[in-house]
């Protein structure tokens, strides 16, 4: 009966993944290894200089008859000395090469743990972007719905009636909208999908609001405008990214203006899912701060809640798109900058990654 021919089983020292992390394991065991064999030489070459010291004695006892034991005690003691030289420069030899190899290693482990936290901070930044892409696309629609029309072509009551119910049954499906708001051409909020939730918002005066002002000079119903993050008083002070379009007559892409449409997303529980979903180990999770921070810095979303919306962190990324730097106290900071969706060109925003050591 043939038996086929297996391969070795691997040993401990080299099986496992060829990593960088493994690298600086088996440098740091090698050099281990090598300290023990080079105590244990020294111990050897020490015995054996005391030996051929006690030699020479009582070859010295002896007078003539020692004459030649002495001689080979002398050699014995030569080859000590010999061993112990060489030993002391191969273990300054081996510190340099050990050294250098676990510079090597950490350099490698770096460069890889920041290539990956680069691809992971794009990640992140790629599905809010494309999350508020959708933003987009709904601002423009909701902006032809019959119902949003006509509530700013005729504002009478029954009609803003009509409209607030409309847009309370879509608040009803997308539920990553806290508000739906219908201005007129001055700025004032006729009507809302939330009444009964936010009774601040009817009357509501926008007209210094970017995203407002924006929206009513665009030139075409296929336009919007979009304002970054911000806490809005009317709707419990809550963070929220606005996207507007104009309301047109007959829901025409090039009919007369006759108002605004504002949609107030719901930032926090969205992006908090986005930062506290980055895919990292748990060892990962409690040294690693992932965030989302606007073009400014400003950071809108943080995985461990904290400076949200009032924290600053500069990147230096000067005219990089990505990048990975280590900051004075060891910590590696990974970037990108949102590379758009679509028809959604970003805001300058990043997905951020900040790691200890």
């Amino acid at each position: 009966m043939s038996t086929a021919l297996l391969p070795p089983t691997p040993d401990a020292s080299t099986a496992g993944p060829a990593t960088p992390e493994r690298v600086l394991l088996l440098a740091d065991q090698a050099a281990s290894i090598a300290d023990r064999k080079l105590s244990a030489i020294h111990k050897v070459a020490l015995q054996t200089r005391i030996l051929a010291l006690n030699a020479t004695i009582t070859a010295a006892k002896a007078g003539d008859a020692g004459r030649s034991f002495a001689a080979v005690a002398n050699e014995v003691k030569a080859l000590a000395v010999e061993v112990a030289r060489i030993s002391e420069e191969m273990e300054r030899e081996l510190q340099t090469a050990f050294g250098e190899l676990r510079a090597v290693g950490e350099r490698m482990a770096a460069e890889v743990r920041g290539v990956r936290l680069v691809d992971l901070a794009l990640n992140a930044i790629e599905i809010i972007d494309r999350n508020l892409y959708e933003r987009t696309c709904d601002v423009r629609w909701w902006a032809t719905d019959s119902a949003v029309v006509q509530a700013a072509l005729h504002p009478d009551p029954a009609i803003l009636a009509h409209a607030s119910q409309r847009l309370g049954i879509i608040l009803g499906a997308y539920t990553v909208y806290l508000d739906i708001w219908i201005c007129d051409t001055q700025g004032r909020v006729l009507t809302h999908g939330r009444p009964a939730r936010y009774p601040k918002v009817a009357g509501h005066s926008v007209a210094g609001e970017k995203w407002f002002r924006e929206a009513l000079a665009s030139t075409s119903g296929d336009h919007f405008s979009v304002s970054d993050i911000n806490r809005c008083d009317p709707l419990a002070n809550a963070a929220v990214a606005t996207y507007a379009a104009s309301i047109r007559e007959n829901g025409d892409t090039n009919g007369r203006t006759l108002g605004v449409i504002g949609i107030h997303f719901d930032w926090t529980p969205q992006s908090d899912a986005v930062v506290r979903g980055v895919r990292l180990t748990a060892d990962e999770k409690t040294r690693t701060r992932a965030l989302l921070l606007d073009a400014q810095g400003r950071v809108l979303a943080a995985s461990d809640g904290q400076g949200v919306l009032s924290e600053v962190i500069h990147l230096e990324a000067g005219n990089r798109t990505s990048g990975c730097t280590t900051d004075a106290r060891g910590r590696l900071i990974a970037f990108h900058r949102t590379p758009g969706y679509e028809t959604y060109r970003g805001l300058g925003w990043h997905g951020a990654l900040i790691q200890t050591p």
